[in-house]
């Protein structure tokens, strides 16, 4: 079974003792593109990486594909999917038993975050209606057997109110340490009825052994490095946040539902996964999984080639399409669907297929040569936007530009490029 391990290649590996305090973070961020390994760590007997994922060929690379052929790949693999697992005993993962989150190397990140927080962690949990569910989620330690939960209200905040509204707790189990498939499976925008752990095995080529929870009734991924079992407590909320979240900024503190551990365990030599916020790692997990929803709603009106979030949009506001564009009104039918696909998206450029979404020099161009203001753009006024974009304001309403940087079908040869032919 593929693992944290099978996909590690450390770029950089650090010796001396560490601070999970800034330290560790400060590193992390002056080297973004350095997959860094850090054997000790003040305060813990557990190794920390972070980095793992380093540039979008390295996410294509762990998927199995191409970043020209990722949406495909991904796509392909979500229908595929058939939820086959096997269950084993003796689970590298349950080698180890912590008694408190104290032991665990925890970052502090940055300046103002509200204090240590679990970044790279896989909720799991399930509904007796809609099955498994696995979905990232930060967490914010409150004390050796506490965590403060971020519940955006996708699936796993609605399996917590329906536990929530019977008067009980939700049993979850906490994954730390998993090859980047499984990560990137539980960020996918996945049906609720649909279990992203089937996505990962289809993703892999190889069904996920799982192993029993020790105090929960769940199943998590056998090789995985650390879990924290536990349950999401009904009618107690606490403060969490602030906390820096993709754009580098400061999310809001909110009140929000509180973890109680049950149990913690983790492989006799666990290596702990922290996830950077407002990385390279963070941003690619949270938007590439965005893309082929993108793309899938754009392909109900326009003949869609690629779809790409930018990295000067934090992989989250800004994207990019090229269409094979056959009516003149392709493109703006385009702009429209992409919005509808990824509501948090604020700006997005449709360009014909002869131009590589991947370059910001070929979008500019376009732009430049294909584009009018005053017949091209789209805009959409006081529109839900992104409640990470801090020029939204407290109202989370946007205005939202779509440009069109097509050329018009009626006179293609003035933007014909020129060729020197060859003797």
């Amino acid at each position: 079974m593929k693992d944290l391990r099978d996909f590690l290649k450390a770029d950089l590996v650090v010796e001396e003792e560490v601070d999970p305090e800034y330290e560790i973070s400060a590193m992390l961020h002056e080297n973004p593109r350095k997959t860094i390994l850090f054997q000790r760590v003040k305060g813990s007997k557990l190794p920390v990486v972070g980095n793992l994922v380093t540039s979008r060929e390295r996410m294509c690379e762990a998927l199995g594909t191409t970043k020209e052929n990722y949406i495909h790949h991904v796509t392909r693999a979500a229908l595929r999917c058939e939820g086959e697992f096997s269950l084993v005993d003796n689970a590298p993962v349950y080698e180890r038993r912590c008694s408190s989150l104290e032991e665990l190397p925890i970052l502090k990140h940055f300046e103002k975050d509200a204090g240590r927080y679990i970044t790279s962690g896989v909720v799991i949990a399930k509904d007796e209606e809609h099955g498994r569910n696995a979905s990232v989620h930060r967490m914010l330690v409150l004390d050796g057997h506490r965590l403060a939960i971020r519940l955006v209200e996708r699936h796993l905040h609605e399996y917590y109110k329906k536990a929530e509204a019977r008067g009980e707790a939700l049993e979850v189990a906490i994954v730390i340490g998993m090859h980047p498939a499984l990560l990137f499976a539980s960020s996918y925008s996945f049906g609720i009825n649909q279990d992203e752990l089937c996505l990962a095995s289809a993703l892999l080529g190889e069904p996920i052994e799982l192993a029993k929870c020790k105090t929960v009734d769940l199943e998590i991924p056998a090789n995985a490095e650390i879990v924290i079992e536990g349950r999401i407590l009904p009618h107690e909320r606490v403060d969490e946040g602030p906390f820096t979240d993709i754009t580098g900024t400061y999310d809001i503190v909110r009140k929000q539902p509180v973890v109680e551990v049950t149990g913690i365990y983790h492989r006799r030599d666990a290596i702990y996964h922290a996830l950077l916020p407002s990385s390279v790692e963070h941003r690619l997990l949270m938007g590439m999984p965005q893309e082929p929803r993108i793309f899938t709603s754009i392909a109900k009106v326009a003949r869609v080639k690629n779809v790409v979030l930018t990295p000067g949009g934090c992989n989250w506001l800004h994207g990019v399409v090229a269409i094979e564009k056959r009516g003149e009104e392709d493109a703006k039918k385009a702009i429209l669907a992409a919005f509808e696909g990824h509501p948090s998206m604020k700006h997005v450029v449709v360009v014909d297929d002869d131009i590589d979404i991947f370059s910001g020099e070929e979008v500019e161009f376009a732009i430049a040569t294909r584009f009018q203001g005053d017949r091209d753009l789209v805009m959409l006024r006081g529109v839900r936007g992104s409640s990470l974009d801090p020029s939204a304001g407290k109202t989370g309403l946007t205005t939202k530009l779509g440009f069109d940087a097509t050329k018009p079908l009626n006179n293609l040869e003035a933007y014909e490029k020129a060729r020197i032919p060859k003797k």
